[in-house]
């Protein structure tokens, strides 16, 4: 058994990328100092969620009445409210995602999408999805 010379995770034999930290592994000659895990590794991370279902329906009530009472104009503003909730119960390799986009932002996208879809009779629709998680991902960040 090897172990990654970044990690220190353990490898097989013949694996060239470790699986943990994604460093390719050089060819080496293996000698007795190879067969030990490196002083300096770390414990492996961990990801997590950690949201409550109570919570989780509180929101998801809340996101659904706010798009009821305004006829479908506080989507944009409900889907933020809902992606804030959920990114900010999930720990990825130990550290607390952030998001933070607002409805503003999303409000004219939103309305580009929703004209293009109904123009198209409902082609672009299959657009919009890609295009919003696209959005989200670049307002998700790792909480400092």
């Amino acid at each position: 058994m090897k172990y990654c010379s970044n990690c220190g995770a353990q490898l097989p034999e013949d694996q060239m990328f470790c699986n943990q930290c994604g460093t390719r592994q050089e060819q080496q000659t293996y000698s007795p100092q190879y067969t030990q895990a490196p002083r300096n590794a770390q414990p492996m991370k961990f990801s997590d969620w950690d949201g409550s279902v109570f919570d989780t329906f509180i929101n998801s009530l809340a996101a659904s009445l706010m798009i009821t009472f305004t006829c479908g104009i506080a989507t944009p503003w409900a889907i933020c409210y809902v992606w804030r909730f959920i990114l900010g119960h999930v720990t990825l390799d130990g550290m607390r995602l952030t998001f933070d986009g607002t409805g503003g932002q999303l409000f004219g996208n939103w309305l580009k999408w929703l004209l293009l879809t109904v123009i198209t009779c409902g082609i672009y629709s299959f657009w919009v999805a890609p295009r919003l998680y696209k959005w989200v991902a670049s307002h998700t960040h790792f909480a400092e």
